[in-house]
């Protein structure tokens, strides 16, 4: 009790069932053109209108191709989710950021961006990666499709109460260890179903001293561990962020949410339902080997020798054996992007590695902002000339090859080293075989052309 977590839910709860779930209201709903017509058809099929349709944001991401955009999107399926999109924000009054406009991009990358994301905030929409904007200090989960229908209506949502989950990260990163490098070492730890049931609170030095780029990819990947969801207290590095964004309070607004905000941390007192502890000394710079996020290793170690169905299927499928290093081992793509690192720090990452040297030849890239503003941060800072220089294009901004929604799949038996969330069979593409890792592990990659530890880089 007492935690961060129960304060933000229990703020937000407007009646509780006898024996059943919560009524919890939202925040911000935001929309994308997958998970969302069938929320829209049954607000028309049933007469309804947004209960509070300014607290809603609609965005395509998905299915948007990542070059071209100005064109009409040549997949007939691709065109007409993104279409119906774009109608149903016009019927039902909603804001809509479509593509092209400058407030596109990956909607869990412009929520934080634009301050539309806050602490405090109770957050959901139709996809697993909703738990992004924890970063922020806020309460976010994914949801169903009825459920976005059941948000639109009411601006509530019924939900049970998860459990809650406390991982502190002591120490200090070592040279070339990201966030993202924590997120797989935790998936590694607690497997893809250690933090089913909880939303998890991260804490320790290790995550106070991340910076919000960082924050975001490591609340991005709780899902990944099985968690309902995961944040961050928010602190100095959450108010300077947010402070001047789009959508952020202003002036006396200001004042009024920080003296609120400040007061979004557990207290002394706080009980969890699970404690967990970790050593930063303990991680390096990691890549996953099999078919979940949670089959991972540090770069420099080989893969485990288990033995049961489920991991010979895995490895089988990737083409690995146990007991194996992959360091050396050839590669065929590699992607910079997605709502885990298509940010700006991300691209920054990514520049310092390959600065002064060339794309190894026979390397598809595919480096993808998460929004059109991170694409500009980009050319403002000159990002893309250092990648240019060094055999680099710039895509534009979408979800591209996190997922097999859209132009940009990999071929069936290539090796794609991948800054995304998830490593299952086929999600790259039919056939595709994905290696998870940090934008440094993958800009090492990117040049030697095969699986290389960056730090031999820096």
């Amino acid at each position: 009790m007492n935690t961060l977590f129960d304060k933000i839910w229990d703020a937000h709860v407007v009646q509780t069932v006898p024996d059943g779930p919560t009524q919890l209201y939202i925040d911000r709903l935001y929309c994308h053109e997958v998970t969302s017509p069938q929320a829209f058809d049954g607000m028309r099929a049933r007469g309804l209108k947004c209960f509070r349709p300014e607290q809603i944001v609609c965005m395509p991401d998905h299915n948007t191709p990542t070059h071209d955009q100005d064109k009409p999107i040549a997949d007939p399926v691709s065109k007409k989710q993104v279409d119906t999109l774009e109608r149903n924000a016009r019927e039902f009054g909603l804001k809509h950021f479509g593509m092209m406009s400058k407030d596109n991009g990956i909607i869990h990358v412009v929520g934080p961006e634009k301050g539309l994301s806050l602490p405090g905030m109770t957050i959901v929409c139709g996809d697993s990666h909703t738990s992004t904007h924890g970063a922020m200090g806020a309460v976010a989960f994914g949801i169903g499709t009825s459920e976005v229908e059941m948000v639109m209506a009411s601006q509530c949502i019924l939900q049970q109460k998860p459990k809650s989950m406390r991982i502190t990260i002591n120490g200090q990163l070592g040279r070339g260890v990201t966030a993202k490098d924590v997120a797989l070492y935790l998936m590694a730890k607690l497997t893809t179903s250690g933090a089913t049931g909880y939303f998890v609170e991260y804490a320790g030095e290790v995550v106070k001293n991340l910076s919000m780029e960082g924050r975001l990819t490591l609340c991005n990947l709780s899902i990944e561990m099985g968690a309902r969801g995961g944040f961050i207290a928010p602190d100095a590095v959450t108010f300077d962020y947010i402070k001047g964004k789009e959508y952020a309070p202003k002036g006396e607004d200001w004042d009024k949410a920080m003296a609120y905000w400040c007061t979004l941390k557990s207290g002394d007192d706080a009980v969890f339902d699970k404690e967990l502890v970790f050593d930063a000394a303990d991680i390096e710079p990691r890549i996953t080997y099999g078919t979940n996020p949670g089959m991972g290793i540090g770069i420099t170690e080989s893969i485990p020798a288990e033995g049961d169905a489920n991991f010979n299927k895995s490895l089988q499928y990737m083409g690995f054996k146990e007991g194996e290093k992959l360091l050396g081992k050839k590669i065929d793509y590699v992607f910079l992007g997605a709502c885990t690192n298509g940010r700006i720090e991300d691209f920054r990452a990514f520049a310092s590695i390959v600065k002064g040297r060339q794309k190894a030849a026979d390397v598809v890239a595919w480096l993808v902002p998460g929004s059109w503003a991170v694409d500009k941060q980009i050319r403002e800072e000159g990002l893309d000339k250092v990648l240019e220089a060094s055999g680099f294009e710039i895509r534009q901004p979408g979800c591209s090859a996190c997922l097999a929604m859209n132009d940009d799949k990999v071929p069936a038996d290539k090796y794609a080293v991948s800054t995304s969330n998830r490593n299952f069979e086929g999600r790259q593409g039919p056939g595709a075989r994905t290696i998870l890792c940090s934008p440094l592990v993958a800009a090492a990659a990117a040049v030697t052309g095969v699986i290389t530890d960056p730090r031999t880089l820096l």
